[in-house]
């Protein structure tokens, strides 16, 4: 099994694409996740989760070009860094009564776009790129709007399902002006 490492880029260059009907299931498992995302069936994306997965969103900064740091590092801020046993107390979370960020609910749309999906050299795993626009609305005029990309790597199990084992999400803006965070990507 190929170790999977949330601090190193998925991959440079990708110079083998999956078959059309590979990529049709890898873009099947996207829209499906923003389907499950936007109806807040947060149980049901937990079953598309590989129990090994690294769920990670750095902190990004405005950098020269010249910066050898780039925009992000790992160690540096994160809004997200989650293994499993994270993403379910997030999941539990919206469940309690003290959750009063949602109540009443956030209503979400996730618009997946740009999907490429390539060969990783370990046939278990497939490698996933998407963009993302994350619309939020809540109450009459909190409305955040979140744009990004993500690059994934799935696992591909014996009876030909797809489980999400390593998410890095790269959105755009700097500085986030949500009132909170409580939205997965």
């Amino acid at each position: 099994m190929m170790m999977l490492d949330v601090s190193r880029p998925v991959a440079a260059i990708f110079d083998r694409p999956l078959s059309d009907a590979l990529l049709r299931s890898v873009e099947r498992f996207y829209y499906a996740e923003a389907r499950l995302l936007d109806a807040e069936d947060y149980a049901g994306w937990l079953g598309m989760i590989d129990p090994d997965i690294r769920y990670w969103m750095p902190g990004m900064e405005t950098r020269r070009r010249d910066d050898r740091r780039g925009t992000f590092a790992y160690g540096e801020m994160a809004y997200f860094d989650d293994d499993y046993r994270l993403l379910q107390i997030r999941v539990a979370r919206y469940d309690e009564p003290s959750a009063w960020a949602d109540n009443p609910a956030t209503r979400h749309a996730h618009l997946i776009s740009n999907i490429e999906a390539f060969e990783t050299g370990d046939e278990t795993l497939v490698a996933g790129f998407s963009a993302f626009t994350n619309v939020r609305n809540r109450n009459l005029k909190d409305q955040d709007v979140i744009h990004g990309r993500r690059e994934d790597i799935l696992r591909r199990h014996p009876d030909g399902t797809l489980k999400l084992a390593l998410r890095r999400v790269l959105i755009v803006q700097d500085v986030l002006l949500s009132k909170n965070l409580n939205t997965f990507f």
